[in-house]
């Protein structure tokens, strides 16, 4: 009877552990700021921050007007002005980021090299009080990498990255990777998403919404009537914001 107990109650606290984490549902009013002087009172539920540089009083703030604070770093790609860019090895760099200096794309089938880098930067996260992360560039297979990084490469990469957000008690973010959404969605606690309108492949992200998971999706060039008439038949947290990623947005929520 005392092992029966002993089960249950470790069977629970498993449980209780799996289920600490943020898990967001519907559609939410959300801002994402990466670049200018970050404001922390525009009216959302959701703040989308960078990781290393938001300060932690900022993040504080955020929490203290009832904010939830996804944390973004780039999971698939090194950035030389990280102050963690000197634990990449050249063997995991690969080509440039088209567009992006000073970027280069990450070679995921090294996990060995990369899972610790990547398990630091979530427990910072973890650290500064983040709620998310959103992990960048997780869909080097589809790119010009340098390697050869194949689908399931990517996906082996993309769920220990996923598991160790839920070790360390945070929620988890998968950015664009839209062909490996079937795979990934029991994973990933919501999907962020870039253009989906311009490149006509929202309805591919329509299975996190089948799940109740956010979809918190950005357009950059289409009319902000067009945006929120597609978002809200799809049941996304739409917006429109300039590709710098500064404060002005135009929201459907």
């Amino acid at each position: 009877m005392k092992k029966q107990l002993l089960s249950l109650v470790t069977t629970l606290l498993v449980s209780s552990a799996s289920q600490a984490y943020w898990q967001p549902h519907g559609q939410m009013s959300w801002q994402i700021q990466f670049s200018g002087s970050l404001n922390p009172n525009v009216n959302t539920q959701v703040f989308d921050v960078d990781l290393f540089d938001t300060p932690q009083n900022t993040i504080d703030l955020l929490h203290i007007q009832g904010k939830k604070v996804i944390c973004y770093f780039s999971a698939g790609s090194s950035e030389k002005w990280r102050s963690d860019f000197s634990r990449f090895p050249a063997s995991v760099k690969g080509r440039n980021l088209s567009g992006w200096a000073g970027e280069k794309w990450l070679d995921v089938r090294q996990l060995t090299i990369l899972m610790p880098i990547m398990r630091d930067r979530i427990a910072l996260a973890k650290q500064k009080n983040c709620d998310a992360v959103d992990p960048d560039n997780v869909d080097g297979y589809t790119n010009k990498t340098g390697f050869k990084i194949t689908y399931n490469d990517q996906l082996a990469y993309n769920r220990a990255l996923a598991t160790e957000a839920h070790t360390q008690g945070l929620a988890i973010g998968l950015k664009n990777d839209l062909n490996q959404i079937p795979d990934l969605l029991n994973d990933f606690d919501f999907a962020i998403n870039e253009s989906c309108m311009v490149y006509n492949e929202c309805s591919m992200i329509a299975p996190f919404i089948a799940v109740n998971k956010p979809v918190f999706h950005i357009e950059y060039q289409a009319d902000i009537t067009a945006i929120c008439s597609l978002g809200n038949s799809y049941g996304f947290s739409s917006m429109k914001k300039n590709q710098n990623l500064d404060e002005w947005r135009e929201s459907c929520l």
